[in-house]
């Protein structure tokens, strides 16, 4: 098995974006995972033009390949804005997640090379450093390194770059509980106990923590979504007029 990469970079889906767009696409993604930017807020290419010093094509292309990322809508005469996900869209998209991560499992020699385990160990206590200096950035690259190396024990690199690819899509939904201490706090002991199900060689309750960890991000995200509709609004109707 080839050791996957460890570097805490966002993410590896703009990777072959060129270098201006890669920055502009990081920043804003960033500010859209830690809630600086929220569901239905406008980009306006004017501004971030003028705030990130580059010409307008390049946040163009920026907030084209934020769309592909899936965390922006692009509509005609309206611009773009950061993505405001129905409750519908994120049960859908977690579910895949879930499909993806539960399929990687399986695929996992049980117990893993004694390597990989430390690995996974050193990756966690960085995860740990953030959460306890209150950097909510560091918690953010670190949460993620953590989960790419966990699911690259699957060995199937198509597998674990699918996986990585949605739960990227799944930034702006991850803002509502990434900032929040009890959830990083929550996440950090599953991290530990997903550590303890690899060292046991337990498919079977690793993967049921997996899927338990993705409500972390996804209820959060609901609840806040339900709370900011008018009385009496339905989500059928919060859908058409959007």
């Amino acid at each position: 098995m080839n050791l996957p990469a460890t570097d805490f970079s966002v993410g590896r889906a703009h990777d072959m974006v060129p270098g201006e767009v890669q920055q502009v696409v990081g920043a804003l993604e960033i500010e859209i995972v830690l809630g600086r930017l929220l569901p239905r807020e406008r980009l306006v290419e004017e501004e971030l033009a003028v705030r990130f010093q580059v010409k307008r094509h390049i946040i163009r292309q920026a907030l084209i390949e934020l769309e592909r990322i899936g965390m922006v809508d692009r509509k005609r005469n309206r611009g773009a804005a950061v993505r405001d996900f129905m409750p519908g869209e994120v049960n859908d998209l977690y579910s895949v997640r879930e499909i993806l991560e539960t399929s990687a499992v399986a695929r996992m020699s049980m117990p893993p090379n004694q390597q990989w385990i430390d690995e996974l160990v050193n990756l966690q206590r960085k995860h740990d450093e953030a959460i306890s200096q209150g950097d909510p950035i560091g918690v953010f690259h670190a949460n993620n390194a953590f989960h790419r190396w966990l699911f690259s024990l699957c060995e199937n690199a198509y597998l674990s770059t699918a996986i990585e690819d949605f739960a990227q899509k799944a930034h702006v939904i991850r803002s509502y509980s990434v900032l929040k201490p009890e959830y990083a706090i929550k996440a950090r002991e599953e991290h530990w106990a997903m550590i303890d199900a690899l060292k046991a060689g337990d498919p079977g309750r690793l993967a049921a923590l997996c899927g338990q960890h993705l409500n972390i991000s996804k209820a959060p995200y609901i609840d806040a979504w339900r709370a900011r509709l008018p009385r009496g609004t339905s989500e059928d109707s919060a859908r058409s007029a959007t």
